[in-house]
């Protein structure tokens, strides 16, 4: 049983206020407590990281426990442990004599052991005629008797800290497949939206996740990943909407063309006369003789695409197509859909419409719906890009001074 009295360490080995009142707490055991020392020390071993220890560390605790003779730690039992660092090496598997010494320090250092030392140093146990120990020197295990309930509620949080940052993990994951594959599937699709900024915003986001995180670091980029993935959703929610509406909006598109000339429905032709309607688009084949006008007529007509060619002017052909598409990659025109445009219409064609949509890209739901739309109106024959350049030109006060005619 232990008196609770002070002992201070032997040799250079400093005293301190911590020590003495780790020494006096063991004298506050609630007489008749006892404890399973294996279960103590597993709940120990689960609740290193919140003690300071190693996995060396809880190796030179196993071996201490090792020395005691029952499994149950008990109030009324000698709790003092005096083997050699012999001993204690051999048990420890063999650590150093210089690791040894280190570890047990840490131990003293967390609260889990205290040092009785000898007048000499040596530890050693002092029986009585009955062969009883009387008195004994070395290490006192009585303050894991002490904390046990501590050290099982240690153990307990530090488990459902595990459990919550592997489900906080496994939610990231899920999170970033989610928006991974969203913007991918807004891009093929041709949904609208400037979807290089959301996933250079994705690709930030990811960048941020350390190699070994924290529970506060993947709980914080989750958060930002969940507003990402919900911002995602509620744009292709109101483009699903917006493509609802697009039949609609198209049978009311040649009224629209009648009422207001500058509107972008002026894309749709006023008869099959202008659109020069031949056997071959009535089977649904691009027809060869397509009009395509006057690079320099387009670009009177389309000044905005101007700012997105090589080194921001357009003087060919090629350099319209270019800037075509980096300007069909900011509308949020799938490549699917702007290879289409350019197999039916000629690539000409296909870039002077995306011209077209972006001088008037603010009165567009969607960019890619309604090329779509367009595309497959050219495909039958009822859709050329005059009618959309003659609206420009007038929107943008050219309109009478027109004369150029189709190459």
């Amino acid at each position: 049983m232990q008196n609770g009295s002070v002992t201070t360490p032997f040799g250079r080995r400093p005293m301190s206020l911590a020590l003495v009142r780790r020494q006096v707490a063991t004298a506050e055991i609630a007489p008749g407590k006892t404890a399973d020392k294996w279960k103590v020390f597993r709940d120990a071993s689960e609740a290193r990281q919140l003690l300071g220890l190693q996995d060396r560390s809880l190796a030179v605790l196993d071996a201490l426990l090792s020395f005691y003779p029952d499994n149950e730690l008990r109030q009324d039992a000698q709790l003092i442990v005096f083997p050699s660092n012999a001993q204690l090496t051999l048990r420890a598997h063999g650590i150093a004599g210089a690791t040894l010494r280190r570890h047990l320090a840490l131990l003293v250092e967390a609260g889990l052991i205290v040092r009785k030392d000898s007048a000499n140093g040596k530890r050693y146990a002092r029986k009585d005629r009955a062969g009883e120990i009387e008195n004994a020197f070395g290490f006192d295990i009585s303050p894991l008797l002490l904390r046990a309930e501590e050290l099982a509620g240690m153990a307990q949080k530090v488990a459902a800290d595990r459990v919550a940052f592997r489900r906080t993990k496994e939610s990231l994951t899920i999170c970033r497949r989610d928006v991974r594959k969203l913007i991918t599937a807004a891009v093929e699709e041709g949904a609208a939206g400037d979807w290089a900024t959301v996933e250079d915003i994705y690709i930030g986001l990811v960048s941020r996740i350390p190699r070994s995180p924290t529970m506060l670091e993947v709980a914080a980029i989750l958060e930002e990943m969940e507003l990402l993935r919900s911002e995602i959703v509620n744009l292709l929610d109101s483009q699903q909407k917006a493509a609802n509406n697009s039949s609609n909006d198209a049978h009311n598109e040649r009224h629209i063309q009648n009422s207001n000339p500058e509107s972008i429905h002026d894309f749709e032709p006023s008869s099959e006369k202008e659109l020069g309607a031949t056997p071959e688009r009535k089977s649904g084949l691009r027809s060869e003789t397509m009009r395509t006008f006057p690079l320099g007529l387009v670009l009177k007509a389309c000044p905005e695409i101007i700012a997105y060619g090589p080194n921001g002017a357009i003087s060919n052909w090629r350099e319209l197509m270019a800037a075509a598409v980096v300007v069909r990659s900011m509308l949020g025109v799938s490549p699917s859909a702007y290879q289409d445009a350019c197999e039916t219409m000629g690539p000409e064609n296909a870039a002077t419409t995306i011209a077209c949509i972006l001088e008037r890209s603010g009165h567009i739901n969607s960019a890619g719906a309604y090329l779509r739309d367009l595309t497959m109106r050219a495909r039958r024959g009822e859709f050329s890009v005059g009618p959309a350049i003659m609206a420009l030109l007038r929107a943008n006060g050219h309109g009478e001074h027109v004369t150029g005619k189709a190459s």
